[in-house]
This record gives structure tokens, C-alpha cells and sequence, in this order.
């Protein structure tokens, strides 16, 4: 077969089922089949680089990170609409448009995704730009990231010489709460809601990053189409769903009561939707009537946008229950008496941190009003305080974790308390994660897909566990196998030999990054120095501040971690810094510095004391080594002299450098 016609034939069968698969949820061949052809197709382009085209399965996500977004302008204005809160007020449109069209008016409806506006612009039936709605008139060109989403067509089965669609982009409740679930694993930021999240996406940069967002959209309305004439706005839709579009679902009504009944039935059903929506849309069906309307300045007078309020109920508090995140967040949550709420049966509601509570004065047997935030997330809104029963107390979270029982600490950026247990089963995903993730311990094939086999195997439960692991439990795992397995014991296994470095950075101590541990480690050269440093020992080292000191001497001192360090060095695991010295004369000494240095200033006495090996200390102790006193000596040469530790003036020091 000539290699035009095979790529032609590739083509046609990857734009079909993607087709079938995206938008019709009935795929016609395995996830296997599908990738098998399409790499088929890559190589056949990659060897004929002039016959890639911009219709090509292989052109969904480009391999270019953006410098920024185009300004695009919008040949047809994406106008926004009307909001409407109350049947009052939307009887008050039904009415105006009975007045000025008759009796007889047809009505089309859908739900109003709550998601980001786009245009989508064809020539000859090839997708070939996109873009935001921004302010209705201009908008960003993000091409790139709409050709990620699979749902819209590359190529149109019609070549039209022009078409323009708008639609709605949106992150499913699924995705979403996937996302953030593997975000908690990491130790990222949640999004806060599917509607920012899929705006965020859209405007990422790098078209790889938004292909691994799995957006989706839906199309409700056709902006232009040459060559196509159309009597009315169902027509249109029908038309667009023939055109292999994600059309949104919608239904044409004859009158403002079966209007208003279809408003209430989707209120009552919008959590079955894959997508958030925030209302109803009612729009007049006829497109001659609606050029003889118009629009106003800011809106088209043919439609409005019925917005739903959040559905607030009472509730009961039952108790305040703590959860704690996979990041160590203590999280409170309050008990509720059941409640139905947009849809769903609410049974309990965040209560975000500390504050929150105590802002609210929420107390349990406290009666609540209770709302869906984003119509995801169950909050309290406000306690009804004249129905709260005699003998209630403020609320206090615990000081020490409900998992493991370690100390917690309040971050000293935000109001969040958290675990400070280096084995707290509760952290234990996304602490296993950051151990073997590259700048820590660089473990080649353990990342957070096969960490969660591993703990859901109950093969490992702290990351020492790692070094006991064998090739026949691993190989046992979904998608392992012997080859696979023993690859990954051989990444452990190497993984021992590594700078104590990077040990430092994976034991994942707040506030300690890459650079503080190679800070840390070219300074105690051992972890059993780091281990016996005090704060002030801590916080005599350049770039290590109070914050930091105090975070590593409350971790290293933890039972949980001095258990976990000492399973790691039984395992192997080297404890030293392997990184070369210039100069090792100072290995295992401690100086001290007091007094005014005319010769050296304090931080240049310093860096040459540890660019030799050895370690400046802030205090005193029968581990110093040498006092270096400079002019105006105080407490410290005499304590010095206590413990019988000797003094060097600056000539002596300096005799010592050469």
C-alpha cells in the first residue's frame, strides 16, 4: 500500500474512534488497538515529515511550550447573558417576549455548564484556531491546549469554507476529584473548584500539562457558518451534533410554564451531570426573532440565564471528627444529621482549620445552616446560636495527631496545624512519593502509581521497608512482572550509595529543600552530626534561619524519626557525605568564634573553617574543639577556659588556615 493511503486510512480510523470514544462513549476498538495504530501513524509521519497535516491525531498535543497567548478577535461577538434569580423575574422575560413576538413563542433550554466560554473556528472542515471569549470581542488564541481535548473534532465530515462554534470548557466532578487526590500525594495545592481548575488548565503554557488535565466541552451554540442557512436554534444544534460535536443536551419547549417545569427538573437533577452547572438557560428558538429583538449594550434581549441559588438547610452537629491529610493537615470535620442538598444526602461538612471553627463559634450539638460551596463541597454557613443546647464548650483541635500520635505544629505561613510524624500512617502515600522521587533518593520506576500498589499490598509501610523488598512479592503487582520488579530492586539497591544529601531532602523536613540539605550535609558531613545538632548550632549555619533550625531539631529528635533513621542505616543506606573536601584538615573539629575578628569577618571565618571540613558552632561545649577569640572576648572564652577547651588568638587561627 502506497504510504499517502495508509496514513489517509490511519487517519480516518483514529478520528473515528476518538470520536466514538469522546463523544459518543462507545468505542469501536481496545485502548491497545487504538495506541498501536496511532504509533503506526507517528512513524509513518516522522519518515514523511511534509505529510503531516493539522487534522492529524498526532497534532492534539504539540511538543512546544508557549511564550504566551495571542490576542484573537472575535468576528462574532460571544455576548453573555442575562441573570435571572426568581420565577418572578423570569416570568417578567417570558412576558416581555410574549409581548413582542405573540403568544406562540418557542423556547429552546439547556443547563448552564459552569466552566470557561470558547470559540472554535474551522476552515474547510479543519479545526484551525481557538480562543477564550475574554471580554466578548477579544479574546486568547490557546489552539494548542484546545486541540488536547479530545471531544472537539479535528476535521468536520462538511467543508464549510468557515464555521464558528462556542462552547463550554469544563473539568468533570471525576477528573477533578482525581486530580486533586494525586495532587495530596504530592504535596501540591488543591484547586478549589472544577470550573478554576479548567480555567487554569486552558491557560497552561505547555500543551502537555493541559492534555493532562482531561478537559472536556460541551458546544450550545453555532456563532457563523458559511455557506449553511438556518431557521431555527435546534436546527442549528442538530446540525452541530452531526458534525461529530459534543452537543449540550437541551429540549424545545412551546410554552413559559413548561419553561419554568424544565428549570425546576434540572435544579432537582443537575448532580447527575458529569459537569457543574450553575443554572438554566432559556433562549428563543426562532433565529429571525431573535435578529428582530436585538440586544441591549451588554446583553442579548432573546435570552437570560436562571441562576440557581445554593440550596441552604439546617443540620445538626453530631461531632467534630479529625482527619489528617496526606500532607499532614489535621482536618476537621463536622458530624451532620442527614440533610438533602442538591441532590445528594449530606452527612458531614469541612470545617477547614482552627480559625474557621472559632470565627463561626461552631460547637457540636450545634444547630447549622448548611450549603454546597462550588455545589461540590458542603460547607456551614452560620450557626443558629438561640437553638444551641445548655453545656456546650468551644471547640479546641487536638495538640497531638489522632493517627500516631506525634506532636502537631501550626504552620508559620497560614493556620494550618499538621503532624510532625515521620512514620504517621496517615502521610505515608505522599511520603513514600517524595523519598524516591528524583532530587531525593532518584528511585528509577517508583513513582506514585506503583508506591500505591506497594501500600495497598501491604508490602511497605515506611520507607525503610523499601530495602527489604523481594523481586517475587513485587513482580505479583498489576503491571509489574519479573523484568520490571527486578529493575526496581536494583534502583533500591543503588539507591543506598546515594550523597547523604540527598537522604537529608528525602526525609521530607519542613522547610528543608535541595539546597538546605546540600547546606546541611557539607556542614555535619555525618547524620549522626546533624542528629546531635542543637537549634543554635543549627542557626549559626549561612541561610539557615530560626524557622528552619527549630523544624530540624523537632523532627530529628521525633521517636518516630530516630526509629525510621535507624532502620535506614541497618538497611545500608549511607549516612555520610560522599562529596569531596579541597581540604579535610578540620574533619571532625568544632570551632567557636567570640569576640571581634580584625583579620577575618565572622561569616569569612566561618566558610573557610567548613570549606576544611570542619564545623562553626555558636556555643561552647566539651565537643568544641578550639575557641577563636578576637578583641573583647566575652562568656564564651570563659567558658571555655571552664571546660578546659583551647583558645587560639587570630595569628593562631590563622597560621592553622595556610
Amino acid at each position: 500500500m502506497d504510504y499517502r493511503e495508509e496514513i489517509r486510512q490511519l487517519r480516518e480510523q483514529l478520528n473515528e474512534n476518538g470520536y466514538r470514544y469522546y463523544v459518543l462513549d462507545a468505542p469501536t476498538m481496545s485502548d491497545y488497538e487504538y495506541d498501536m495504530l496511532n504509533r503506526r501513524l507517528v512513524e509513518l509521519e516522522t519518515l514523511h515529515p511534509e505529510e503531516i497535516t493539522p487534522d492529524s491525531p498526532t497534532q492534539r498535543i504539540g511538543g512546544k511550550t508557549l511564550e504566551g497567548f495571542l490576542p484573537y478577535s472575535h468576528e462574532v461577538p460571544l455576548e453573555s447573558l442575562q441573570d435571572v434569580f426568581s420565577v418572578e423575574e423570569a416570568d417578567e422575560f417570558f412576558q416581555k417576549m410574549e409581548e413582542a413576538l405573540g403568544e406562540n413563542v418557542v423556547y429552546s433550554l439547556e443547563p448552564k455548564v459552569d466552566g470557561l466560554s470558547v470559540a472554535l473556528e474551522y476552515r474547510d472542515g479543519v479545526f484551525v484556531r481557538g480562543a477564550t471569549r475574554g471580554d466578548g470581542r477579544t479574546g486568547e488564541d490557546v489552539t494548542e491546549n484546545l486541540k488536547t481535548i479530545r471531544s472537539i473534532p479535528m476535521i468536520l465530515p462538511d467543508k464549510l469554507p468557515r464555521l464558528i462554534v462556542r462552547g463550554e470548557v469544563y473539568m468533570s466532578r471525576t477528573v477533578f476529584e482525581e486530580l486533586n487526590a494525586q495532587r495530596e500525594i504530592q504535596g501540591k495545592p488543591l484547586l478549589a473548584n472544577p470550573r478554576n481548575a479548567a480555567a487554569g488548565s486552558l491557560r497552561q503554557l505547555d500543551p502537555k500539562i493541559a492534555a493532562e488535565r482531561r478537559l472536556d466541552i460541551q458546544i450550545f451554540n453555532l456563532q457563523l457558518a458559511e455557506g449553511k442557512e438556518f431557521v431555527s436554534h435546534a436546527e442549528t444544534l442538530d446540525y452541530l451534533e452531526s458534525q461529530r460535536f459534543r452537543v449540550i443536551p437541551h429540549k424545545t419547549l412551546s410554552s413559559a410554564s413548561a419553561c419554568r417545569d424544565e428549570i425546576v427538573r434540572i435544579n432537582d437533577e443537575r448532580m447527575e451531570y458529569p459537569f457543574d452547572i450553575d443554572g438554566a438557560v432559556v433562549k428563543v428558538n426562532n433565529l429571525s426573532d431573535r435578529k428582530k429583538l436585538g440586544s441591549t449594550a451588554k446583553f442579548p434581549k432573546w435570552a437570560v440565564a436562571y441562576k440557581y441559588p445554593p440550596e441552604k438547610k439546617p443540620s445538626q452537629v453530631l461531632d467534630i471528627v479529625i482527619q489528617v491529610g496526606r500532607t499532614g493537615v489535621l482536618t476537621p470535620k463536622a458530624v451532620l444529621t442527614p440533610v438533602r442538598l442538591a441532590g445528594t444526602t449530606v452527612t458531614n461538612a469541612t470545617l477547614h482549620n482552627q480559625d474557621y471553627i472559632t470565627e463561626k463559634d461552631i460547637r457540636i450539638g450545634d444547630t447549622v445552616i448548611v450549603q454546597k460551596a462550588g455545589e461540590i463541597i458542603p460547607e456551614i454557613v452560620e450557626v443558629v446560636k438561640d437553638q444551641r443546647p445548655e453545656g456546650t464548650t468551644p471547640y479546641q483541635l487536638p495538640q497531638t495527631c489522632p493517627v500516631c500520635g506525634a506532636p502537631v505544629r501550626r504552620d508559620e505561613d497560614g493556620a494550618a496545624l499538621r503532624c510532625t510524624g515521620a512514620e504517621c500512617p496517615a502521610q505515608l502515600l505522599r511520603n513514600l512519593t517524595h523519598f524516591a522521587s528524583r532530587d531525593a533518593m532518584d528511585i528509577e520506576g517508583l513513582g506514585p502509581a506503583a508506591v500505591q500498589q506497594l501500600v495497598e499490598s501491604n508490602l511497605i509501610a515506611t520507607p525503610a521497608d523499601l530495602y527489604s523488598l523481594n523481586a517475587d512479592d513485587v513482580a505479583k503487582l498489576d503491571r509489574m512482572g519479573r523484568k520490571s520488579a527486578e529493575n526496581l530492586l536494583r534502583a533500591i539497591e543503588k539507591s543506598k550509595g546515594n550523597d547523604l544529601a540527598k537522604l537529608i531532602y528525602a526525609l521530607g523536613i519542613r522547610q528543608v529543600g535541595e539546597k538546605a540539605a546540600k547546606i546541611l550535609s557539607a556542614h555535619f558531613r555525618t547524620m549522626d552530626a546533624l542528629m546531635a545538632a542543637s537549634e543554635e548550632e543549627l542557626t549559626e549555619i549561612n541561610d539557615m534561619g530560626g524557622v528552619t533550625a527549630q523544624c530540624i531539631v523537632d523532627y530529628l529528635s521525633s521517636p518516630q524519626a530516630q526509629d525510621l533513621i535507624a532502620r535506614l542505616k541497618d538497611a545500608g543506606v549511607n549516612m555520610e557525605s560522599t562529596a569531596a573536601l579541597v581540604d579535610e584538615r578540620f574533619a571532625g573539629m568544632t570551632f567557636v568564634l567570640t569576640g571581634t575578628l580584625t583579620r577575618f569577618d565572622r561569616k569569612t571565618a566561618q566558610g573557610l573553617i567548613e570549606e576544611r571540613g570542619g564545623k562553626a558552632s555558636g556555643s561552647v561545649s566539651k565537643r568544641t574543639t578550639y575557641v577563636v577569640a578576637g578583641e573583647a572576648a566575652g562568656s564564651k572564652l570563659k567558658k571555655a577556659a571552664e571546660l578546659g577547651v583551647p583558645v587560639l588568638t587570630e595569628d593562631e587561627f590563622a597560621e592553622m588556615l595556610k
